[in-house]
């Protein structure tokens, strides 16, 4: 065999193979850095007395590299040497033996396939850190071998012990895998463990961590209940990733709950996240959506920083993407968000969603938000199932690379029995102070006309007369009262055009007012109020319903 046909392919070797002028030779092996001074060159430039590549046998060279050598013939992959490092990893392998039968390694690290490979292309393969059964790691090389002595040819098997490496590469990967689940145990903490569920709405939300190979991202999602059967609704993503992002993302979701109990309009609570978020970590830049329910009117009010519209399917199929406005993501600071809205009328379904959902690598957005349009124009079932269906429909697995949040809205059309468990009432107050006997008298015969218990029916009369008096003496034009029931309380509320917001106080004992908030928190279940669009105030009060 010419050991120097195949000696400059080994892995490393820093001579260039020779042209092909001489068959079998090496020149560079000799002149590469020209001759000495002490030894004098022949005529062709080569130094004389410096051995040659040729004057070494293959096992003065191979016998002793450290590197794991096995030279294989023919078709079977009959075995024709194997160098002693070889010998020492894997024992003596008997020439003319098989490779199929005498060396378990071979299967173990799947080289009988890439021999055959090497064999009939003539070109070299390799395949890196396969792992034995003893727990090695070998990086292989099989390159093809011409010789006249091998008519079928032969290939030259070379690994490298990469167990070492093989194992830190597993510490590190491990170590990976644990800081991830940190982090998805520490994202799935921060989420809402139980959605809350409005009287008028019916709610689902899923979120899904990226594949493995993905850090967990920030996306989170909220609903929060504002009283007067009034629904918040939240969806964001923090842009990072990791348990930084997920830290970030909780501290937007505590902010996002306490800015909601002041009850401001959407886009008052998102220029309230953008100074936070940018106080938090000016670098986390997050996007979000926060929108209010309204069941009185049968719409979504929202505001966008910089998120993904949201998308509202009707009864009938068609869907509706929210308009503008849009500002920037929070934390970028400097921009006055203004609030929008979008109808949602009975049988309707809304849908809030991360960009993971629709974003695709090499794709426009756009194209991904009207592949979700697609998908929830046939989706229907309960909010749940739509959930499931929209993330299948958009390829959403297991294996998906980015962090995935859904929140499903629907407002039912309630029809028959469930139907008369929801009803509306409401009275303009005109006049002075006569608006007060004739809000009692209305008060009165609607609960009585809603069959409610005679307890329930007189404190809901009474906290009507503490409302209304209070608007009176305090507010101004137009006022009105509304009374609500749901299957599971009663809402009665005072709207008038004067923005200065109730506070409940201790009255004295010889002060003639300054107790109606305070009954009203004593008999009612909560009680609250808010600033109206437009100027005004909204003061409204609850009652829970007996079982």
């Amino acid at each position: 065999m010419n050991f120097t046909r195949w000696s400059a392919r080994l892995p490393g070797t820093q001579r260039r193979a020779a042209s092909r002028g001489t068959e079998g030779s090496v020149p560079a092996a000799r002149g590469e850095y020209g001759p000495r001074p002490d030894h004098p060159a022949d005529e062709s430039g080569t130094p004389t007395g410096v051995p040659a590549l040729e004057d070494f046998t293959v096992p003065e060279i191979v016998g002793r590299l450290p590197g794991l050598v096995a030279l294989v013939y023919g078709p079977e992959h009959r075995i024709a040497y194997v160098n002693e490092a070889y010998a020492t990893a894997f024992g003596h392998r008997p020439a003319g033996a098989t490779v199929a039968d005498s060396c378990p390694e071979a299967e173990e690290l799947g080289l009988l396939p890439l021999l055959d490979q090497v064999l009939r292309s003539g070109k070299p393969r390799t395949v890196k850190s396969r792992r034995t059964q003893d727990g090695g790691s070998y990086t292989v090389t099989c390159l093809p071998v011409e010789s006249p002595r091998l008519a079928e040819g032969g290939v030259l098997v070379h690994a490298a012990d990469v167990t070492d490496h093989a194992e830190a590469a597993e510490r590190l990967r491990a170590s990976e895998r644990r800081h991830r689940e940190t982090a998805v145990t520490l994202q799935r903490s921060l989420l809402p463990q139980d959605l809350e569920q409005p009287d008028d709405l019916r709610i689902a939300a899923t979120y899904q961590p990226g594949g493995t190979d993905a850090a967990v991202g920030g996306d989170w999602y909220d609903v929060i209940t504002l009283g007067a059967g009034r629904t918040a609704l939240v969806i964001g993503d923090v842009m990072g990733r990791g348990v930084r992002a997920a830290a970030v993302m909780g501290q937007l979701r505590t902010a996002v709950r306490a800015y909601a109990r002041l009850d401001l309009p959407p886009h008052e609570v998102l220029q309230l996240l953008d100074g936070l978020a940018a106080e938090i970590d000016a670098s986390q830049i997050a996007t979000c959506v926060y929108a209010v329910h309204d069941p009185n009117e049968g719409k979504l009010v929202y505001a966008s920083a910089g998120h993904l519209p949201i998308l509202v399917r009707d009864e009938d199929g068609t869907v509706r993407r929210a308009a503008d406005p849009t500002g920037p993501p929070l934390g970028t600071g400097g921009w006055l968000h203004t609030s929008g809205s979008i109808a949602l009328p009975p049988g309707s379904t809304a849908v809030l969603y991360t960009d993971g959902l629709v974003e695709r690598r090499r794709e426009d957005i756009d194209e991904g938000v009207s592949a979700l349009e697609r998908a929830l124009s046939g989706a229907t079932g309960t909010p749940q199932v739509v959930c499931d269906r929209l993330l299948r429909s958009l390829g959403v697995t297991a294996d998906h690379d980015d962090d995935v949040a859904v929140l499903v809205v629907q407002h039912p059309d309630r029809t028959g029995s469930d139907a008369e468990l929801f009803h509306n009432a409401a009275l303009e107050l005109l006049g002075g102070i006569e608006a007060a006997p004739r809000a009692r008298a209305f008060a009165s015969g609607v609960l009585a006309s809603w069959r409610f218990p005679v307890e329930l029916c007189d404190l809901g009369v009474l906290a009507t007369s503490e409302l209304v008096a209070n608007s009176l003496q305090h507010g101004t034009p137009p006022m009105r009262l509304r009374l609500r029931r749901t299957d599971r309380r009663l809402i009665i509320e005072v709207t008038d055009g004067d923005d200065h917001l109730p506070r409940r106080r201790r009255a004295e004992t010889e002060d003639e007012a300054g107790r109606g908030i305070s009954i009203i928190a004593t008999i009612a279940s909560s009680w609250g109020s808010r600033r109206t669009p437009g100027g005004g105030k909204a003061v409204w009060c609850e009652f829970a319903l007996p079982d």
